[in-house]
């Protein structure tokens, strides 16, 4: 089954308390897959995507990457794994270069956090990596701007640029639409569209339109727990979906 799914969860839940913020979820993403989780506010996106990058821990309950129990470990060894959460590194530095961020997430990828001091050849050798992976995300136009000076559209992608540069096998969004004007959707929609044949992708999106046009499989979160899941069609025609999600206003 491990072939088959690349992240699963099992009896995952988080108590805050006596609250129960996520309360067994069980999961599974399909390896080459976009999957969506969504749901109105308070739902426990946010917490289950906390659990799921090790940024919390959980109260109980299992994780499972590529087959391997990764739930007691931290997040840079989940990172190491291939599990990356986009803007993990944090860390669009906003006076240096699109060339030299997507550089600077290249050597913490090999394990040499500032290589300040290596030989030019060295250097070059990332700037050339990083070329590709501004080109791969729309960004050859900006590889010597300042990311202060980018259109914020256009540091979204730099930070997914960022997120590629650590080599992963599965990427986890949190709402890469966020404060996004339509033009700009549409840009890092067809992004995430097309790195998508690369790698599978687990995002927490409110964006329907995005979530409905991008996901093949959709879950809905509710109290910190599963109601539905599906395509975007399916959902739609489910009355407890409606109730809790679709019908309620959110967009």
């Amino acid at each position: 089954m491990a072939d088959e799914f690349i992240l699963e969860t099992h009896g995952l839940t988080k108590e805050f308390a006596g609250f129960f913020a996520v309360r067994d979820v069980n999961l599974k993403v399909k390896r080459g897959t976009i999957h969506a989780l969504i749901g109105p506010n308070g739902a426990g996106k946010t917490t289950c995507f906390n659990l799921l990058t090790k940024f919390l821990s959980p109260s109980a309950g299992q994780i499972l990457y590529n087959g391997r129990d990764i739930t007691a470990l931290a997040p840079a060894d989940v990172a190491r794994q291939g599990l990356v959460r986009s803007f993990q590194i944090s860390a669009v530095f906003p006076h240096l270069t699109a060339l030299e961020n997507v550089r600077v997430a290249l050597q913490r990828q090999h394990g040499a956090s500032f290589d300040f001091w290596r030989s030019k050849n060295v250097l070059d050798q990332y700037n050339r990596r990083a070329e590709e992976l501004l080109e791969d995300v729309g960004l050859s136009e900006f590889t010597q701007t300042p990311a202060v000076e980018m259109p914020y559209g256009r540091k979204r992608a730099l930070e997914i640029a960022t997120t590629l540069a650590l080599d992963p096998e599965m990427m986890l969004l949190d709402e890469p639409m966020a404060g996004m004007g339509h033009e700009d959707i549409d840009k890092i929609a067809a992004l995430i569209k097309r790195i998508s044949a690369k790698y599978t992708i687990l995002m927490v999106e409110h964006n329907l339109s995005v979530v409905s046009n991008l996901s093949d499989i959709i879950t809905v979160l509710t109290r910190g727990k599963v109601l539905a899941e599906g395509s975007y069609a399916d959902l739609t025609k489910d009355p407890r979906v409606k109730e809790a999600y679709l019908g309620a206003g959110h967009d």
